[in-house]
């Protein structure tokens, strides 16, 4: 048996203190938790990738910094000539090299909140102190007066605003953002991770301002079991994060499937386009239930309050109907009774509806 005073005396307490992310059993359910998108290649794109893949060498160590998927990200996604890119394995990883990057028992970085929990988590991870700062609980938009207050009380080493922001799904607004980015003391990270669903990015405002950078993955796009995250810059920036780079921390798989899956990112497009229709159709079928308080979305989620404190009944009820969603009701004070549905297929998004409008608590 293992000394729990050893461990005790060397891990360090606010590790000990945190719960290990925590991923649920979605075996036989209609998967509607993870913000992925449900949609597989067809069967002639499936089999040119196979092609590919078999003349992968996996006895050889991937090209570190992923050089030929580096330009095909660029070309993809119009990030501009003179920025940098460095890939990450997921955004997570990215955000953690930032956190790393700038570490100091003193140094703070701040987020709003409710915002994306990996924010928090590795902030604690480096030693560094983490600020939430409460958006406004009638819409989730910014509270300005508290960021600024926040700002220049504990002048951030880095600021991380997801864009849209996730559990919310809304955008904050691109003036406020702007004022954000020019007031700070430090980093400003736009987490894009959603950028597909939404309708404005940061992109093209790379190079404006000497402390910006944008964060994004193809998670969303349908390309989450690759795992890979691409931050975009200022050399000089990611020339630092890029010394804390695990060596080689890109597959060669990852680097030629999302390779080869840009090359046909017309797909991939297209299944989003679907999904924001859906996204569309959900939120005005959300609307019409009775106890449902739904939240506007530029992701591919949807966030709505269940009335009468009974989020969570409705949720084991979802649940024991074989539908998996995201229960946020613990997760903070503006969340309470809240619940988040990834877009699915039509026929689950279906499934789901049904199960909502069956639910006795709600008549």
């Amino acid at each position: 048996m293992t000394d729990s005073n050893l461990i005790k005396h060397w891990i360090r307490p606010e590790i000990r203190e945190l719960s290990a992310y925590h991923v649920p059993d979605p075996a036989g359910m209609i998967k509607l938790d993870a913000m992925e998108n449900p949609y597989t290649w067809p069967d002639e794109m499936i089999r040119e990738w196979q092609v590919i893949l078999k003349d992968i060498e996996l006895n050889r160590y991937p090209d570190p910094s992923g050089r030929q998927l580096v330009r095909q990200i660029r070309k993809s996604f119009s990030i501009p000539d003179d920025m940098a890119i460095l890939l990450g394995n997921g955004s997570d990883e990215l955000i953690q090299m930032i956190a790393l990057a700038v570490a100091g028992k003193d140094r703070v970085i701040l987020a709003p909140e409710p915002g994306f929990v990996m924010y928090s988590m590795i902030a604690r991870f480096a030693g560094m102190q983490y600020v939430g700062v409460p958006l406004i609980a009638s819409d989730f938009s910014l509270d300005m007066n508290a960021m600024r207050r926040a700002i220049e009380t504990r002048q951030p080493a880095v600021i991380f605003l997801a864009y849209p922001n996730n559990p919310t799904g809304n955008l904050f607004d691109a003036e406020q953002v702007r004022e954000i980015i020019t007031i700070a003391p430090g980093l400003v990270v736009l987490d894009e991770a959603y950028t597909a669903f939404a309708e404005d990015t940061f992109m093209a405002s790379l190079g404006q301002y000497p402390n910006l950078l944008v964060m994004r993955t193809v998670s969303k796009m349908g390309l989450a079991g690759l795992r890979l995250g691409y931050l975009a810059g200022p050399g000089e920036w990611l020339e630092e994060f890029d010394k804390i780079r695990l060596p080689y921390n890109i597959n060669v798989l990852t680097q030629a499937s999302t390779e080869f899956a840009l090359r046909h990112k017309n797909v991939l497009d297209q299944q989003t386009e679907v999904l924001k229709q859906e996204r569309s159709r959900l939120f005005y079928l959300l609307q019409a239930v009775r106890g449902l308080e739904v939240y506007p979305s530029q992701a591919n989620f949807i966030l709505f309050r269940v009335e009468g404190g009974l989020a969570d009944d409705l949720f084991g009820t979802l649940k024991k109907a074989g539908i998996l969603i995201k229960n946020l009701s613990k997760s903070g004070e503006l969340l309470t009774n809240c619940l988040r549905v990834t877009i699915g297929k039509p026929e689950e998004n279906d499934r789901f509806i049904e199960a909502i409008r069956a639910y006795s608590g709600l008549c």
